[in-house]
Order: structure tokens, then sequence, then C-alpha cells
């Protein structure tokens, strides 16, 4: 890598003062900023589907999600990273001033092509390392498939769930996520891949 390409070192503080007044937002990952880029309206759509469901299904219940307008903090001894996961279910009181999160129970990343390496490997890594989430969620746009990682005493344990008819069980919120509603109004492709990204098939 060259020096050209070496992104400068923000300090947190900067980051969090830059993102008050920045028309776009931006990840902090261990003193850089990585810029978001946008989502197609599936992902979107899907992303919705599940804040709507969470908050029916939590109405009146201590837990309740957050879209991705709230950043996740995690501050850590070897990691200090903002996010903005697509959504995230909070069971613990925080400042309703406050612009992020701490104690996550679920965190949910819906796959894009440009996103999916992140979200597979280095943003996977740093989620299960906070010590209130009980699930990951990852979810395909193309097709009804969902993968989560569940804590259990005997550590980090992954089921797939595919087609239409399953639900989720999220028994760590007290509630199921019916596919069908996770993916009510999205039209499926033939395969896991609209967008057109040649690496997509090799992340």
């Amino acid at each position: 890598m060259s020096s050209a390409e070496v992104p400068d070192y923000v300090s947190v503080e900067e980051y969090l003062a830059t993102e008050e007044r920045a028309l776009s937002k931006s990840e902090y990952i261990d003193g850089w900023a990585r810029a978001m880029t946008g989502a197609t309206n599936r992902h979107n759509r899907i992303v919705l589907n599940c804040l709507v469901k969470l908050s029916n299904l939590l109405e009146g219940k201590p837990c309740q999600p957050f879209n991705s307008d709230t950043k996740l903090k995690i501050d850590q001894a070897t990691r200090k990273r903002y996010y903005y996961p697509d959504a995230q279910v909070v069971c613990q009181k925080s400042d309703p001033l406050s612009v992020y999160q701490e104690h996550p129970v679920l965190v949910i990343e819906v796959l894009s092509p440009s996103t999916r390496r992140y979200d597979l490997d280095e943003k996977k890594e740093a989620y299960l390392s906070i010590p209130s989430l009980e699930g990951y969620l990852i979810l395909e746009q193309h097709q009804p498939i969902a993968s989560i990682l569940r804590r259990t005493p005997e550590g980090w344990v992954k089921n797939v769930i595919e087609g239409i008819e399953h639900s989720i069980d999220l028994a760590f919120i007290g509630c199921e996520l019916p596919m069908q509603d996770i993916y009510r109004g999205v039209e499926f492709t033939e395969t896991c891949v609209q967008e057109p990204d040649p690496q997509y098939e090799h992340l």
C-alpha cells in the first residue's frame, strides 16, 4: 500500500464531530472512517419489514428496535468502532439524546454486494465480541435465506433458515420473526445475486 492509499488517522472525537454535520454517513474502524454507500429499494424494503414487525412484536416490552440511523458503539481494548447496522434491538435503557447504542441483544444486516465482505467478516467478528449480544441475523435480499448466530453456553451456533414458510426463533427477546414478514413485498430472483458485481461470488 502506498502512502497515498493510507487513510488519515481520525480520533473518535473528530469522527463524532464530523458525523454531526455530515450530509452522508461514515463508519469508524479503529482510527479511520469508511464512507457508506446507498442501498437498493429491495434492501431497504427488507430492513423496514424487520423494523415494523419487531416494533409490533416488542410493543409494551423493555426491548425495542432501532434503525440504521442509530450508531452501534464498540469500545474495547483492541477495537474502537462505530457502525450503522441495518437494525438492532436493545433491551437496556440509554440516554435518549445519545446518537449511539452500546448494548444490543440483536443486530441485523441485509447483505449487499458492496457490504457482504464486511458483514460476514469484519463486522461479524466485532459484533460477536459485544458482551450483551445474543444474536446476529444476516439476511440475503434476493432469496428468502437467513443465517443467525446465537450465543449458547458452548459458544456461538449458526443456523440457516431457507424458505418463506419458516420463522426465526428469537427466544432471547421472546418472539419469532416470520420469514414471510421479513420478505413481504419483495420479488425474488432465480439466484441470490442481481446487482452487477464481478467479485460478489468470491466473497
